[in-house]
């Protein structure tokens, strides 16, 4: 199937400021002298709008939470729920998850007030601000850092792997191989191998909005093979998350595939030999990793309550076990706009900026 990116549609959201003047005649006398109205309910109501100013300053009575796809469904649904749980807990508001079917469908329901917060991926954070003009304001850390890699993958090492299979085995004792020097979190590695990639291969990439599952290394295909990735790579598919693109090549619906480093552990419960089965043999140059976005239309002293609640539930024992069920966070730190510049360039490859 040919990959074609499709542009969001961009939402224009307008609203109407109503005005109260209070008038005099020309000869100075008060007007609501005149007409004996009282000026007491005209004292209430000022006070009733300045109270209503300053509660539109705080939080709103209900958040909801936007979730991209990025593990299998019914679990994140759980894991979610249990985040938003804690956040809610944290805020003093109840707090609401949406979990759509792509990344985009995020970026849109920021566009449209059906969300407020965002866990997005770094080329969909640049598309939120661009398109939806939400407020980046944290980003994830793992293994001590906020930046990561696309890890390319296949069934067949033999083609891929130039030098040695290396096998290491984690923590919890299973099984993961690489090749080409595709280990560790620093890229780009590999590049001589995917010069050897046929751009009509069965291609299991992520998501049209991924940067680690597309952005990137369609770009790196570019650079390393000449070609146009929005009409040369024939043959290759969105297989609409992480955990799913590892599972594509695992089952031999693709010859090679991309995600984050390292989702074979996301099937590893499941498939015990995934890691061995699915040879990691390149990487792409760093990419900054996933965060959080606000809706602009969030007053900053929600945002602020929000950044700070999300920062101190990662100080938590309970609270940084959610962040790493539904992403594997490990911590979290203010959003680094430079790098998310840098995603933008990406980005303008494929028709945004």
């Amino acid at each position: 199937m040919k990959i074609k990116f499709n542009p969001m549609a961009a939402a224009a959201l307008t609203g109407a400021l109503a005005l109260t003047v209070a008038g005099c005649s020309s000869d100075g006398t008060d007007e609501e002298a005149t007409t004996g109205t009282s000026t007491e309910p005209t004292t209430e109501a000022t006070a009733e709008a300045t109270d209503d100013a300053m509660e539109s300053e705080g939080l709103p009575e209900e958040l909801i939470l936007g979730l991209v796809p990025s593990d299998e469904v019914d679990q994140l649904v759980t894991d979610g729920d249990t985040l938003a749980a804690l956040l809610s807990e944290e805020l003093g508001v109840e707090v609401t998850t949406f979990i759509p079917d792509s990344y985009a469908a995020v970026v849109v329901a920021l566009q449209t007030d059906q969300a407020d917060i965002g866990f997005l991926g770094p080329i969909a954070m640049v598309q939120a601000v661009d398109e939806a003009g939400a407020v980046p304001v944290l980003q994830s850390v793992r293994y001590g850092s906020s930046s990561y890699v696309t890890q390319w993958m296949t069934n067949d090492p033999d083609t891929f792997c130039l030098d040695e299979v290396t096998t290491e085995a984690d923590d919890e004792g299973v099984n993961y191989s690489y090749c080409n020097g595709a280990t560790g979190y620093e890229g780009p590695a590999g590049e001589d191998a995917l010069a050897l990639l046929d751009p009509g291969a069965d291609i299991a990439f992520v998501d049209e909005s991924s940067a680690s599952g597309y952005y990137y290394p369609a770009t790196q295909l570019q650079n390393i093979l000449g070609i146009d990735p929005l009409t040369d790579l024939s043959a290759s598919f969105f297989a609409g998350g992480h955990p799913q693109a590892v599972q594509s090549v695992y089952d031999g619906d693709a010859l090679v595939g991309t995600s984050f480093n390292d989702a074979r552990s996301e099937l590893a419960e499941e498939f015990p030999d995934v890691g061995e089965k699915v040879v990691v043999f390149a990487y792409s140059s760093n990419i900054p990793n996933d965060g959080v976005v606000l809706s602009s239309d969030l007053s900053e002293d929600a945002q602020t309550q929000i950044t700070d609640a999300l920062m101190a539930l990662a100080e938590t024992e309970e609270g940084l076990a959610a962040l790493d069920a539904v992403y594997n966070i490990e911590g979290l730190e203010p959003a680094d706009v430079d790098a998310l510049d840098e995603a933008r360039q990406v980005a303008a490859n494929f028709g945004e900026s």
